[in-house]
């Protein structure tokens, strides 16, 4: 594989934990020099310890994608950005009667208007250095929707969308964008899945229901989340990354699935495998 030219800067937020945390560690072992981002400082600790690991050095830098307002003296830490990962996110369980607006704002504030204001800061530079790698961590819940996590679903829609139509924009200045789609791995929110506040009622039975599967993704037979790191660096290194990265067996199947299936056959094998036990009310 033939790597972009260095040196290169990697900011990559959300870099606590999960797909962020392996995805700069992944980055500086490749040679990057890679600015790890995160909302609280206090929760370096496991970043640290991974890097320390690796034998690898990161920058960290507070950075909270819910407020631009704080994103020049963070970025001004960092100098040129010639790869952004755009990692940070949150996901709420909760169907759409129950969430509240400010939930969904909220879910929409970190996933989606965050990582917008992010491409904004950084793209003047690498418009003028005709350079640039931008790579937003989306979900294959933005390809194939399901119940219980609504306003996660949509965020994830919106950032493929905004995607989709900026490759076109900043084509002609030599800047690629790519999204990664994963599919279930273990991460902070399905090892304890934020539920919404008025959760419950009608559809108590599919939300519990979302919950328990996502719970149960985090231990059994769980995918390894390098995976998702080794796309996240690919599409910031290679020479011609690819548009879109499916990471995660269950997550290419359920594509092929999709593309076998009518739609009719395929919502009702999706309302199969998350069928509430003892529905208050039937649901249709």
């Amino acid at each position: 594989m033939t790597l972009i030219p260095m040196p290169q800067v990697a900011l990559v937020t959300g870099a606590s934990s999960g797909f962020g945390l392996l995805a700069a560690v992944s980055l500086a072992r490749r040679g990057l020099r890679v600015v790890a981002s995160m909302r609280d400082l206090s929760r370096r600790g496991e970043l640290d310890q991974a890097a320390a690991a690796a034998g690898v050095s990161l920058q960290v830098v507070a950075l909270d994608v819910t407020r631009p307002d704080t994103f020049a003296e963070a970025l001004a830490q960092v100098g040129p950005v010639d790869v952004l990962v755009n990692n940070a996110g949150i996901g709420i369980v909760g169907a759409v009667e129950n969430i509240s607006m400010e939930e969904v704002r909220q879910t929409f504030e970190t996933n989606f208007f965050g990582a917008v204001a992010l491409i904004k800061a950084v793209l003047p530079g690498m418009r003028e250095r005709r350079a640039g790698r931008i790579v937003n961590v989306s979900s294959i819940a933005a390809r194939i929707a399901s119940p219980g996590t609504p306003a996660y679903i949509a965020s994830k829609y919106a950032l493929e969308g905004l995607s989709d139509a900026l490759r076109y924009e900043v084509h002609p200045f030599g800047i690629a964008v790519s999204i990664i789609e994963p599919g279930t791995f273990p991460t902070a929110m399905t090892k304890a899945p934020w539920m919404a506040a008025r959760s419950g009622g009608a559809y108590e039975a599919i939300e519990r229901a979302v919950e328990s599967m996502l719970k149960a993704s985090h231990t059994q037979k769980a995918s390894d989340p390098q995976q998702v790191a080794d796309a996240i660096v690919h599409a910031a290194t290679a020479r011609s990354p690819r548009r879109r990265y499916v990471v995660g067996s269950d997550a290419r199947f359920a594509l092929v699935v999709r593309s076998l299936l009518p739609t009719g056959a395929f919502e009702a094998l999706i309302r199969s495998m998350i069928k509430p036990r003892n529905p208050p009310n039937q649901i249709t």
